[in-house]
C-alpha cells in the first residue's frame, strides 16, 4: 500500500516542483559593435547619478563587472582610467491590474458541486466586470449552502503585473563611442529589484554581446532554494 501511495503521489509532487522551477523570462535588444576582448579594461557606473556610490547599485555593479569579465574584459584598477565605461540603469513600473477568469475543474453545471450541491434550478447570476468596462454573467446552483461570494463554476481572479528592465551602453572612455546599447525587460508579478535585476543582468549577458539589432526571448533557470514573491 504505501508503495502504490507513493507511486500515485510521485507524478503529482513532480508537478509542483516544476511549477516552483519556473525560469524567469525576459526579452533582450542588443546593438552592438564589440571590439573582441584583447586586454581593454572598464569600470561600470551608474546612469542615473543618484544610484552613484549606492550600496544597491554597487552590488548590482558588481554582477555586470562580474560579467563582463567572463566576456573576457578586465576591470580597471582603482584610480586607473578604463577603456571602456560601462553604464547601467535600471527601474520597475507601478504594475498593471490583471483579471483572469478560470473554470473551476469540480464545477458540474447540472447537479452543482458533487452530491452536496443543486440542480440547475437554484441558479443565480454572478457578474464580473474587467478593467476594460467588458461585463460577464456567470451562475451557480445553491443560493443556500454557499452564499453570494460563492462564484460556482468560475474563480476569478486580480493580480497586478509589473515590468522591470535595465539599460546597459557600453562606450569608449576617451572618446565617447558608443560600441554597445541593450534593453533586458521582463513581465512579473514580483516588484523586488534585488531579485529581478540580477535575473535580468543574467539575461543581458546571455550570449553576450549577441547579434546586432536581435531580439531574444532568454529563459534564466531558477537558483536553487530561490523562493519568487
Amino acid at each position: 500500500m504505501k508503495r502504490k501511495a507513493i507511486s500515485i503521489l510521485a507524478p503529482a509532487l513532480m508537478l509542483t516542483l516544476a511549477a516552483c522551477a519556473t525560469p524567469f523570462k525576459a526579452d533582450v535588444s542588443r546593438f552592438q559593435q564589440m571590439p573582441a576582448p584583447q586586454g581593454q579594461t572598464f569600470i561600470v557606473k551608474a546612469a542615473d547619478p543618484a544610484n552613484e556610490g549606492g550600496i544597491e547599485f554597487g552590488q548590482y555593479a558588481a554582477m555586470v563587472s562580474a560579467e563582463m569579465t567572463k566576456a573576457g574584459y578586465i576591470p580597471a584598477a582603482p584610480g586607473a582610467a578604463a577603456d571602456f565605461t560601462v553604464k547601467l540603469g535600471y527601474g520597475i513600473d507601478e504594475g498593471k491590474e490583471r483579471t483572469v477568469v478560470y473554470d473551476d475543474p469540480f464545477y458540474d453545471p447540472f447537479w452543482g458541486y458533487g452530491r452536496f450541491g443543486f440542480g440547475p434550478g437554484y441558479y443565480r447570476p454572478y457578474i464580473v466586470r474587467t478593467p476594460r468596462g467588458a461585463r460577464y454573467v456567470y451562475g451557480w446552483h445553491d443560493p443556500f449552502l454557499f452564499g453570494p461570494g460563492w462564484r460556482g463554476g468560475y474563480d476569478v481572479r486580480n493580480y497586478t503585473v509589473y515590468t522591470s528592465g535595465i539599460d546597459m551602453k557600453i562606450e569608449r572612455t576617451a572618446t565617447g563611442e558608443r560600441l554597445f546599447e541593450g534593453k533586458a525587460e521582463a513581465k512579473s508579478r514580483s516588484n523586488r529589484l534585488p531579485y529581478l535585476v540580477p535575473n535580468l543582468v543574467t539575461a543581458m549577458f546571455t550570449g553576450f554581446p549577441g547579434n546586432s539589432g536581435e531580439t531574444v526571448r532568454i529563459s534564466v533557470a531558477p537558483e536553487e532554494g530561490m523562493k519568487k514573491k
